[in-house]
């Protein structure tokens, strides 16, 4: 595996590879990788020739009170796991090489962005699609993964990459879950074991709304007022939303039916998590 710390390194390996006719698979991360990120490199590695995994902690994405500077990270740590997977370039850019200065251009997608996750956090996701999209120029991926936990993100995405007429294939792979359930994520090292504990009211809600809608029930404001029932029994959560929405709009929807989403946001002391799953 390379490891390429510049805007230039990184065009010029990709150039190189497409004139020997490979095609390009990327996996943007935030580093401090665990399983499901690996998920993500093995898809890769099963649709393209090459495998680029990014790694950047993006500072637009983070709002003023949030966690940008205890973010986790170890760089070494997720250099050899990625080394072990066999991804072919770790692509770590510098904060200076990717926004510069004089740095004045974005990238939104309107009312997307302002539902679900970005009510409360208003300019994530212009963050998220300005630093994917240079990811995508630098990069020129023809297949492109992301994971189904951060769902909304996906969608966005996808919605950037049909608007925009970026010719690359956007490919969206299952939550991946500890085994007692608890959807993996780099900020479930901030959870004590007591909060760990109680983060798994997430999955445990989320399972018991689709055992509901496995015996047929159809009607949302049942199927969501049972999940809110069990988070609020869990003295250390509180609920920022849950929510049932159709996948295009992310609009609210009274009736359950193939596609919906059913995402949900909750902090578990002062950790924020999310969880969701699709109606099928």
């Amino acid at each position: 595996m390379e490891i390429l710390t510049t805007l230039e390194g990184m065009r010029q390996s990709v150039q190189n590879e497409k004139r020997r006719g490979r095609t390009i698979g990327l996996v943007p991360t935030m580093g401090f990788l665990h399983a499901g990120h690996l998920s993500l490199v093995r898809i890769s590695r099963a649709e393209a020739d090459v495998t680029v995994v990014s790694l950047f902690v993006n500072p637009i994405q983070f709002g003023p009170k949030e966690d940008l500077k205890t973010y986790p990270r170890d760089f070494d740590r997720d250099a050899a796991m990625l080394r072990a997977e066999g991804a072919d370039y770790l692509f770590a850019p510098t904060d200076e090489d990717m926004y510069p200065r004089e740095y004045r251009t974005f990238v939104e997608v309107r009312e997307l962005q302002d539902r679900l996750c970005g009510r409360t956090r208003p300019g994530h996701f212009r963050g998220v699609c300005t630093v994917v999209l240079k990811l995508f120029d630098l990069v020129e991926p023809d297949c492109a993964v992301f994971g189904q936990k951060d769902v909304q993100q996906a969608l966005i995405l996808k919605r950037m990459v049909a608007d925009l007429n970026v010719p690359v294939r956007m490919i969206v792979a299952p939550i991946v879950r500890e085994p007692d359930g608890l959807a993996m994520s780099s900020r479930n090292t901030y959870l004590n074991p007591e909060e760990r504990q109680a983060a798994l009211v997430l999955s445990r809600s989320l399972a018991e709304a689709r055992a509901m809608i496995d015996a047929g029930e159809r009607n949302a404001g049942r199927v969501l007022s049972r999940i809110r029932s069990l988070i609020d029994a869990e003295l250390a959560a509180r609920i920022e939303y849950v929510e049932a929405v159709d996948p295009d709009g992310l609009m609210p929807v009274a009736g359950l039916r193939d596609g919906t989403l059913i995402a949900l946001a909750v902090f578990i002391g002062r950790t924020r998590l999310i969880d969701n799953l699709i109606v099928s």
